[in-house]
Formats: C-alpha cells, structure tokens, sequence
C-alpha cells in the first residue's frame, strides 16, 4: 500500500481521498479560485525585525528574557485533600523597562465557581487522548462543563523583599486566574531583581480536576500534582505582560532554577520534575544501590518492585512523613506525583550533550524512570514503559536536540494524557500499542514546548503540531518500526472518527492555524492544532525543502530557542532563511489562512499528434493553496517518467503546460501518484489517452 503522505513517513490520519483516486478526466474549463496576485502577494510576518528578532529567524544581538527562580516547601495533608506551600520567587528584570508591576498565573484558581474557566457555559472543549471503552477518563483539555469545585489558592500571606531579609505585606490584586502585585518601588531594567513570598494552600481537585487531580488506584490514592504553585506571567518583548487566563489551554512560562521539596506520608514514592537531591534521606540502602544499577544499565532495573509496594521495609522509616528535595535547572516548570502504591523502576539513557548550556548535567547520567499502581504491571503494560521513555529520548535526542534534564519520569495516574518538563502524566490502564504512542507523545513534548518555550496559550501549533510531527520519526525508529505508522487520530475528540485534513480544509468554520488556542472548537482543535500543525512540516520536509534542508533549518531553530520563546514569524523566518526558499506562498496558504489545493490534469496530447516527439500535459491549479508537486506519465510498456513541478509554475498564471519527450506512447498521466498532496479532488488528478 503506497504511503499517504510521502514515501517513507506513514500519517494516515492527516489525509483521505475525496472521492474514487482514478477517473479520467474529459478537458474542460475548470471552474478556479485561484489568483497569482493573492496567492503570491508580497507578505510581511507579524512581528517586525529588529534589535531583539532578526530577520534570519534568530534571536537578535539584543534579545532579552527575564527569569523566575523558585524555591518552594509544599506538603500535603491526605486526610484533607490539602496541599500546603511556601514559597519564594527570585524575579529578575532583565528587560529594558521599569517594571511598575508584576503579574502572576494562579492556575488552582480556575477550579472555582466563579472562575472564567468554570463559566464558559456547558458545552466540553475537550481533546480526549484515551481510547473509546478505556477505563480511564478523557483528559479534559478545557476544563469545561459540569465539574465540582474548590475555592482554589487561599492565601495566608504575599510579601515583597525588596531588600535582603526586608519584608514587605504586598499590594495586590486578584483577577481570576492571575495576580497583579502593584510595586511600591518600580523593578528597575537590565538585571534587577525582587523576592517575592507566598505562604498558600488550596484544595487538591479529584480525578475531575483534568491535568492535576488525586484518585483511588485498588492498593492507594495517587496525587498527579501540576499548576500548583503561583507562577510568574512571561513579559517578553512581543506583548509586555502576556496574562492570557487559564481557561483551558496549556502554558506560557519563564524559564529559571528550581529547588522545591515535598513533604509527604512515609510510605509514599514521589516522582518529580528534576534531580531527587536527598536520596539518602527518602531511600532505603537496598533502593540507592538499585539506583545507581540503573545507572549502568540499558535493561530496565527495578527499584521498588510490584510486590514490594505494601512492605513497610521497602520505605527508610515506618512512620510520620518523608521530604523529597529535587532540583531542575533551565525549566519552565515543575510538577510532582506521589502516592503509596506506586512501582518504580529505571535505566539510564544514553545522551550526546552538544549545545547544552555548560551547567547542565555536569557529569550526570541521565535515568529513564517510571512509577505506576500494581495493577498497571504487565508485559504489555506499564512494565515496558521506560524501554519507551529511553528509546524516544535517546532517538529524539539524536535526531533534534539533545535532552537536557536530569530524568524523563512517566507517570501512571489519573490526570492522563499531560507533559511537563521531565515528567509526564498517563493512565493506569494504558496497554500495548497506545501506551507506546502516549509515551512518545508526551515524552516528546520535552522538545516543545519545555526546551523550545513557545506560547502554548496563543500558538498550539508550535508544541503540539510540532510533537506530532516528531512522533512520526519516533514511531517508525522504536523496534523498526513495531508500533509504525503513527495513528493517534484513533484517540480523537470523545472517541468519534478523526476529522481528516481535508475535511478540515473544507470546513468554511474551520479557524486558521494561527488562531488562539482556547478559541479551537472541540471538534477542530485536534485535527488542526496537532494534525494540520504536523502536515506542515511534512510538507516543508518532504515536498517543498527535501529532508536535508528542512532538517538543517529546524535543528538550526531548535537550537536558537532552547530555553527561550520563539513567535510564529521567527519559525518562518527561520525555515525560510536556513531552507533556502521563498516560503511567503506557503506561510499564506496553509498557516494565516485555511486554503484548499486542487491540480488538476486537465489535458495531454501528442506533439504534432506524434507519440515519437512526446506529450504535452496541461495542468490547472483551481485553489489558492500552491505546492510543488510530481507529474507521472505511464507508458503503454509500463514504464513511467516523472517532473517535479515547482510552486513558482503558477506564479502568473493557473493553467501551465509540461512536455515529456521519452517518445513513447502514453497512457495515462497523473499529478500527485503517491497523494502525498492535501489535494482536495482526486477525481481530476488523472488523465486516460484515448
């Protein structure tokens, strides 16, 4: 069976034809919406170049980000469902401007009843990555519709150090989601900076709470703990204070430092984001020594094994509570998951660190880890979960940018279906094919958009787009090709068939690539945000740039934003300037807007009626959308010839004429062979001599 998007990588989800793939096509004047002057009109990128973005796509000579530290000193009641914080931002100002004030996300803030989120009216946003029958529950990516309550971040106090050990009550104001802190003395620019201190608690949500919640697995509960901690809005250079509330859509984050601890009841394993710091303290002697195997091991060792997660031996003390200390560097976020019945094991993960800044992982080796209930144990099971974590880190490292944290942790829980930097949520009941694809999304995720610190908020297309089509590489490398193609159209919104490309391109209501992520209709979001977004790069790799230019280009972006935040206009920027191509038509047709693409072989015929001197082949294209694209002839002896179109044939005009002068009799000539192509009627592509 011939590939649907190019030769080599298999998507079958993205594309379908319209109708039969081979009917011959009488000449005619086709009816066209295609003009050369919208189609090919000089195009100027949102965002202008300048001293902070430059016109190749990089960050400028002047680029700036600020940064957010934190340490944190969290611990959670389990009888009362209560996590308690205390924490401390270091927030420095490495802008040009005085800051006159400060804006932070309060995420546990949308679980209340008065929340923007909660009152978007009855109708789910949802994107459910589970299969239809799994016993876990749909991730639930909006957070809407009916769902019970808390009264979200409650605090006890937020002070300002505005001079060392100086502490100050802070001025400020609570806006739903988020929290304006007024400065009495303004944050002065270019590497200034102020502690800020908040002692909070809030009601951890349940198993309805979505990307963080605590469930009942049959031997213990399980806390997925994420958006736990205020966290400091980005002020870039694009918007000033970006304070876009959480109402469904992922995160916008600055990067910086963490040390944050967790305190818990004895018998709890905790998985976080980062370095467990104190293993000496949390662990038994039999569970270091475990550790450091893993180290030195490819195969997966156990740490706690399934029968040991009710032994009391199996924790370092019987009694009271435990902290876990973990660190992270150059990461946007942490999160943690903690429960009494977890399984843990490990192996290490074998990374080439070029361009990774130079206090990353000084001499570290890095661990591939998964914790999971025991009755996610099983051969087809969560047993086989971090041989998957290690092959797409390893894989994904080799083939982008090489994974810069401590471990990748995946989690088996409730809030399933989430990234986070270096620690991913899924379920307990994931088995088989799907636990593979689950891992290798959002363990990819680790790429976009933790290291490459996009605006998931405004640009979904840039972490989930992008990961999907780093999926395919990943799909097709583990075991050679085992779990290939990728088919994560099989999990789509609430279990229904998956809206093809086409279907999408089609649909007049269907919002463009670069709308705002919140504003995705259920049923559209899936498809364009994660399947159009792929098809993209597809295109770009496969069609338009070839694998090695494209790939030179987009390795070269990865690089230039590690740990900063890129805009639409620098990834165009950047694949145009590397990839060699004047790629306006392309960012016009299939990103600013929701164009369709229709070739048709219109006509062929003989020169001068004479098979020996060739044929001539009229193609039309009839939509705005333009893309190279393969011509075949098919002789009578069955042998076949091929030109490469190029999008510059329609630059003037919709109508082009090709000559093949092989000289033998033809019988029929196609456009797209392979369909390869978003080409919205297929019942044109091929032309039957008579």
């Amino acid at each position: 069976m011939k590939p649907l998007l190019t030769s080599r990588l298999l998507f079958p989800a993205l594309l379908v034809a319209a109708s039969s793939l081979f009917a011959a096509q009488e000449p005619a004047t086709p009816s066209t919406t295609f003009d050369p002057r919208v189609t090919f009109a000089p195009l100027t990128l949102s965002g202008p170049v300048n001293a902070y973005r430059s016109s190749n796509g990089a960050p400028g000579p002047s680029y700036w980000q600020n940064e957010a530290d934190y340490e944190m000193h969290a611990s959670i009641d389990t009888d009362k469902k209560i996590l308690t914080n205390s924490e401390i931002i270091t927030y420095t100002n490495n802008s040009p401007d005085i800051l006159t004030s400060l804006w932070i996300h309060l995420e546990q803030n949308t679980y209340r009843e008065d929340s923007r989120a909660h009152n978007l009216g009855t109708a789910p946003n949802a994107i459910a990555l589970r299969r239809p029958g799994s016993a876990n529950p749909p991730r639930d990516r909006g957070n809407r519709g009916e769902r019970a309550t808390t009264q979200g971040i409650e605090f006890d106090s937020v002070q300002i150090e505005d001079l060392p050990g100086h502490l100050t009550k802070a001025d400020y104001l609570v806006s739903d989601a988020r929290m304006q802190i007024r400065l009495a003395t303004p944050l002065k620019p270019k590497g200034a900076h102020l502690r800020i201190h908040i002692n909070y608690h809030y009601t951890i949500p349940g198993v309805w709470g979505g990307r963080t919640s605590w469930g009942k697995a049959e031997h213990g509960e399980i806390y997925d703990i994420a958006q736990w901690y205020p966290r400091m809005c980005v002020y870039d250079d694009i918007r000033g204070w970006d304070t876009l509330p959480y109402i469904g859509s992922e995160f916008y984050l600055e990067y910086g430092h963490f040390d944050y601890y967790v305190n818990v009841p004895w018998n709890f394993i905790v998985a976080g984001s980062g370095e467990l710091v104190n293993e000496a303290d949390v662990l038994t002697k039999t569970e270091i020594s475990r550790l450091e195997q893993a180290r030195h091991s490819d195969a997966t060792v156990y740490i706690r094994k399934p029968e040991e997660t009710t032994d009391p031996a199996s924790r370092p003390k019987q009694s009271g509570t435990l902290t876990w200390h973990f660190h992270m560097d150059h990461t946007r976020d942490v999160v943690f998951s903690a429960s009494p019945t977890f399984v843990w094991d490990a192996a290490r993960m074998n990374v080439k660190r070029e361009h990774l800044p130079g206090e990353l992982l000084p001499g570290k080796v890095q661990l591939a880890m998964s914790v999971y209930p025991v009755e996610s144990v099983g051969d087809n099971a969560w047993t086989r979960s971090t041989e998957y974590v290690k092959d797409t880190v390893e894989n994904m490292s080799k083939r982008w940018y090489p994974y810069p944290y401590p471990d990748a942790v995946s989690v088996a829980g409730f809030s399933t279906g989430m990234e986070y930097p270096g620690v991913v949520f899924d379920g307990i009941t994931d088995k088989d094919d799907f636990l593979f694809w689950v891992t290798a999304h959002e363990i990819g995720h680790d790429w976009f958009p933790m290291i490459v610190g996009s605006n998931e908020r405004r640009y979904a297309f840039m972490d989930e787009g992008f990961n999907t089509f780093i999926d395919i590489f990943e799909s097709e490398d583990y075991a050679h090709g085992k779990y290939a193609p990728k088919r994560d159209s099989e999990y789509s919104a609430g279990g229904e068939p998956p809206d093809t490309i086409l279907k999408v391109l089609d649909d007049t209501k269907a919002p463009v690539i670069l709308t705002r992520a919140d504003a995705f209709p259920g049923n559209l979001g899936h498809p364009v945000q994660y399947f159009k977004g792929a098809y993209g790069n597809v295109l770009l790799r496969e069609q338009i740039l070839g694998p090695e230019r494209f790939d030179w280009a987009f390795r070269k972006y990865i690089r230039d934003w590690a740990f900063k935040h890129p805009s639409p206009s620098d990834f165009f920027r950047e694949i145009q300037s590397e990839g060699g191509e004047d790629l306006d038509y392309f960012w016009r047709g299939w990103y600013i807007n929701n164009w369709t693409l229709d070739l048709a072989v219109q006509d062929a015929k003989y020169v001068d009626n004479d098979a020996s001197k060739g044929v001539i082949v009229t193609v039309a294209n009839l939509r705005p959308l333009v893309l190279p694209a393969a011509l075949e002839v098919v002789y009578t002896d069955g042998t076949k010839d091929r030109i490469k179109i190029p999008a510059e044939a329609w630059l003037q005009k919709g109508i082009a004429n090709f000559t093949f002068r092989t000289g033998k009799p033809v019988t029929s000539v196609t456009v797209d062979p392979d369909h390869v192509l978003p080409d919205d009627n297929r019942t044109n592509n091929t032309f039957k001599m008579p």
